[in-house]
């Protein structure tokens, strides 16, 4: 879903604790600054890897290169990174600078980050060199995986099994309740995690309205923790809040869908929403430079956790850069060199191989094209997917071009005869509920999941908005949602 104005959405701040991170500046004899500086932190880490960032300061001469070396301590190997050239020779790694980022003006700071296994032990670097000139020392042990099983009464494990979602024990789930918008922009515009509270009370209000599931939306960049980003609002302190949330909601019984919503990559083409290179709207395709490290991070932070459910990519609309509906399949599967799309493209193959090859057995959820809401060819260029657990989404307002029974007779129910269908997001900006109730009641005879967007607090008109209160208290819209929510699971 697009998103109304900043000036309808309230500003609220939030950040958890940095994890594992420190700066030790080394200080000459007569008390001169060091020529460098350089902030290592492990902003994630599970049983047998980690996530972690380096932040480099330039306190000398502009450079116009520049090339990082440090030495992992503990059997430590890197997989992959993004924002440097990275590699590894023995247990010395180096970041080189890509051909964007490489001018480094006195003062100045740039950010990258990586993903790496930790066989032995997870040691922080005790020295580091930029160009050849050591700049600080850092010792500081890195944090300990949390445990994530889930508990006895928390959400279900789900898993596909025909168009079915079943749990362990066989019986058909379906995912019915709500999105959590916010995620997804208030880091890139500097405003904190969260759009309004994201405590207790506020997801027991989710809660209480009989909902089963919250979707969360994120933002690559803040997960990633690129340069561009507030520190306050990214890397650990914005992975943190994720995982808070996550816990929130599986405390309450719910089940978490964690979502891509926002990507970097610049398009100005048709339906473009913004012409800003970075994570900063809705773009057509997710990219190949970050997408696939966000998926592998996020995969890994969540993979022993498998009540979490990963949707990959939130509306992709290859369909407005192509020339033909083929050209925007092949893309949206495939990825690559696509017409109309000026940076290259990961497929949604690209994301689920991302994510299973961490290991990751979690269900995976797929929309389509035209902002999710063509499902037309979703079954001839549905990925494969090793683990066998992949769902099909799909997105349904008033105002899109399939949102009537006859065109969801035709192109919905052949996919949901064959695979789960889950409407990742229900909505009108009617302020009323009239066509949401068609659309539940159409998902409800088939036995089909659906989600409503969105429990935030903005103008119903202006965005489809759920509540005018986070204490659950519905909008108009909304009171159709949470009245047919209770009646199907009061």
């Amino acid at each position: 879903m697009r998103h109304p104005p900043r000036s309808v959405l309230a500003a609220v701040a939030g950040a958890a604790a940095l994890i594992g991170s420190v700066t030790v500046p080394v200080v000459t004899a007569s008390g001169a600054a060091p020529a460098c500086s350089v902030e290592y932190s492990v902003t994630s880490q599970w049983d047998s890897g980690f996530q972690g960032a380096v932040r480099i300061t330039n306190n000398t001469a502009a450079m116009s290169g520049w090339s990082l070396a440090f030495d992992f301590a503990g059997g430590q190997k890197l997989t992959q990174g993004w924002n440097a050239k990275w590699s590894q020779s023995g247990t010395t790694v180096t970041a080189a600078s890509e051909s964007y980022n490489g001018s480094l003006a006195t003062g100045a700071s740039v950010s990258a980050g990586f993903i790496a296994s930790w066989p032995e032990s997870n040691a922080v670097p005790t020295s580091f060199k930029l160009n050849g000139t050591s700049c600080n020392t850092a010792a500081e042990p890195s944090p300990t995986p949390e445990p994530t099983d889930p508990a006895e009464d928390g959400p279900p494990v789900l898993r596909v099994s025909g168009n079915k979602l079943v749990d362990a024990g066989g019986a058909t789930r379906r995912l019915l309740g709500v999105n959590r918008s916010g995620g997804e922009f208030m880091c890139v515009q500097g405003r904190g995690i969260f759009d309004g509270p994201v405590d207790d009370a506020s997801v027991k209000a989710i809660a209480d309205w009989k909902a089963n599931t919250v979707r969360i939306p994120l933002n690559e960049e803040c997960w990633l923790g690129l340069s561009t980003i507030d520190p306050a609002y990214a890397g650990a302190n914005y992975i943190n809040a994720v995982k808070d949330l996550v816990a929130k909601v599986k405390a309450h019984g719910m089940t978490p869908v964690v979502e891509l919503h926002w990507t970097h990559g610049q398009y100005t083409g048709n339906s473009a929403g913004c012409s800003d290179v970075h994570a900063s709207c809705q773009k057509p395709m997710p990219d190949m430079q970050y997408t696939p490290s966000f998926w592998a991070s996020v995969a890994n932070t969540f993979k022993n956790d498998r009540t979490v459910v990963f949707d990959l990519f939130n509306e992709p609309y290859p369909d407005r850069a192509t020339s033909t509906t083929t050209q925007a399949w092949q893309c949206w599967r495939d990825g690559g060199s696509c017409p109309g799309i000026g940076y290259e493209v990961a497929g949604m193959q690209d994301l689920v191989d991302s994510v299973r090859g961490t290991g990751a057995t979690n269900l995976i959820l797929a929309g389509g094209i035209a902002y999710s809401n063509d499902l037309s060819q979703w079954l001839t260029y549905k990925p494969a997917d090793p683990a066998g657990n992949l769902a099909a989404a799909w997105h349904v307002y008033n105002f899109n071009t399939c949102a009537n029974e006859s065109c969801w007779d035709s192109t919905l129910a052949p996919v949901a005869a064959q695979v789960p269908l889950v409407a990742g997001e229900i909505g009108e900006n009617t302020c009323a509920h009239g066509f949401v109730d068609q659309v539940m009641k159409w998902f409800d005879d088939r036995g089909l999941s659906y989600l409503g967007w969105t429990w935030n607090t903005w103008d119903c008109s202006s965005g489809p908005s759920l509540i005018s209160s986070y204490d659950g208290t519905p909008t108009a819209f909304g009171t159709g949602l949470r009245d047919h929510l209770r009646a199907l699971n009061g």
